[in-house]
């Protein structure tokens, strides 16, 4: 270890906080606190040093945000904190709670009262993470590629969005006429659960008995086959309401936690009296948080489970682990069933808090994005999962926007920028609309430079690298 890298990591970390803390509303010391933030992440510094520096900083950032709810770089720099914070080595896990806690339960609630984009943001992340970690357990534990995840999580939010709604009595005699009401959504989260399983058995009985580029193909024309049904069901009965979709889907009632909010001081920080869209804002905020600890925490029990290891060898080589005695379809299938409850529990989540259902939010380009979530982290890590989903969801709804804004801001004032006068710059040149060019060009970066992930599990890993050993051996002869 050079021994620079501590002092000057030291040094850059203490410079960035003071100038945020003396200038806490310029880009640039908000820029050096994120830096500061990779340089202690990623730097060998002792573990001690780390763990007290992350948490300064965490601190620093939280009052940035206070000061300055709409300070994106803040946001970001608390993002970077908490995913060093659980996937660091040799941090102990006190630390990784207590900086988990503080940056899900105080930083972010406390900005969000005063920006509900930032809430938002955690929701969608959240949601995204979810459905990753579910195809995570289909493709990067067990090897099986499906490209029709996303009906899966039609399934679910079709399974609240019907009887949580005026739909269901179109077609069942004496039903609600507003539909069930709200507080029935988390009876109906573990029906989406079980409808989704069970509909990921059905699915995965033909489909898997395929390999490769045939289950591939299979599984895209089954996941396309529920949207279709989601998009033609209006008749003879009018179960889904065709491509029109579903609305008002009723959410939970949110009284107690408004309550909650007023009788903690929320109204000093939110500024005006609490009121619904924020109280809906954080409480979706909470259940996602607690749907994702609960999927993260079965992950890690299955992949550490007999059933994970038997997804390992199958995903390593069928005919040695048929030749162990696994049961091939069986295992499988319980892969299908368990990625695909975790899919429909997010479904449920995402229709009330949409209050709408439409078969667009399930197409084929859904399905591939979630399967780019899980091969940008890195296949079988279920924090890269976790990682892969919150990058492409801040990359899409935060950074290319953000810059987006700016550009059109310089194009409105007219701002030179080396001698280019920025009203001359097309309109067409709008990043927020070259989004899937940006995000393709990262995958196809990935898999040149880090094709094993952001975060990879340890065993694709060991994987990747001796493929590529062998085949520096080969060329070399």
């Amino acid at each position: 270890m050079s021994p620079f890298i501590f002092p000057f990591t030291l040094a850059f970390t203490a410079l960035s906080i003071l100038g945020a803390l003396l200038v806490p509303q310029n880009g640039l010391t908000n820029l050096a606190l994120l830096v500061s933030v990779g340089l202690v992440s990623l730097g060998k510094i002792p573990t001690a040093w780390r763990s007290g520096l992350l948490a300064v900083l965490a601190l620093v950032l939280t009052i940035l945000l206070r000061l300055n709810p709409s300070d994106k770089l803040a946001f970001y720099g608390l993002l970077a904190v908490l995913v060093a914070a659980f996937l660091l080595p040799n941090l102990s896990s006190l630390v990784r709670i207590a900086l988990g806690a503080a940056i899900l339960f105080i930083a972010v609630p406390i900005a969000g009262l005063t920006n509900s984009f930032l809430f938002e943001l955690g929701i969608q992340i959240g949601i995204f993470a979810a459905l990753a970690l579910g195809l995570n357990v289909v493709v990067g534990q067990a090897g099986l590629l499906d490209l029709g995840f996303a009906a899966f999580f039609a399934i679910g939010a079709y399974t609240w969005g019907i009887f949580g709604s005026p739909q269901a009595s179109q077609f069942i005699a004496g039903f609600p006429a507003a539909g069930l009401p709200g507080n029935y959504l988390y009876l109906f989260m573990a029906l989406a659960v079980i409808t989704a399983a069970i509909t990921g058995v059905l699915i995965g009985l033909p489909a898997l008995r395929l390999r490769g580029d045939y289950l591939a193909i299979v599984t895209l024309g089954l996941g396309e086959v529920v949207r279709v049904f989601a998009n033609n069901l209006d008749k003879p009965l009018n179960i889904t309401n065709g491509p029109q979709g579903i609305t008002p889907v009723n959410r939970p009632e949110v009284g107690p936690l408004t309550e909650f909010l007023r009788a903690i001081g929320a109204e000093r920080l939110y500024g005006r009296p609490i009121d619904e869209p924020i109280a809906y804002s954080f409480f979706f905020y909470l259940l996602v948080l607690l749907v994702i600890g609960i999927v993260v925490l079965v992950n890690i029990r299955l992949a550490n489970s007999r059933f994970g290891r038997a997804w390992v060898a199958i995903r390593e080589d069928e005919i040695a682990a048929k030749a162990m005695g696994i049961p091939l379809l069986p295992t499988k299938l319980l892969a299908f069933a368990t990625g695909a409850a975790f899919s429909g529990a997010m479904g449920a989540v995402f229709a009330a808090k949409q209050t709408f259902v439409s078969p667009e939010s399930f197409t084929l380009q859904a399905s591939i994005n979630i399967l780019a979530f899980v091969i940008l982290g890195g296949m079988g890590s279920i924090g890269g999962a976790v990682v892969g989903a919150a990058a492409v969801t801040v990359l899409n709804i935060g950074i290319l926007k953000d810059f987006s804004d700016l550009l059109n801001t310089w194009r409105q004032t007219g701002v030179t920028i080396l001698g280019f006068n920025m009203a001359n710059l097309p309109p067409q040149l709008n990043p927020a609309k070259y989004e899937r060019l940006v995000f393709g060009l990262i995958l196809i970066l990935m898999m040149i430079f880090r094709p094993e992930g952001l975060i990879p599990e340890q065993r694709h890993k060991a994987e990747l690298q001796e493929a590529r050993q062998e085949a520096k051996e080969g060329g070399g002869k």
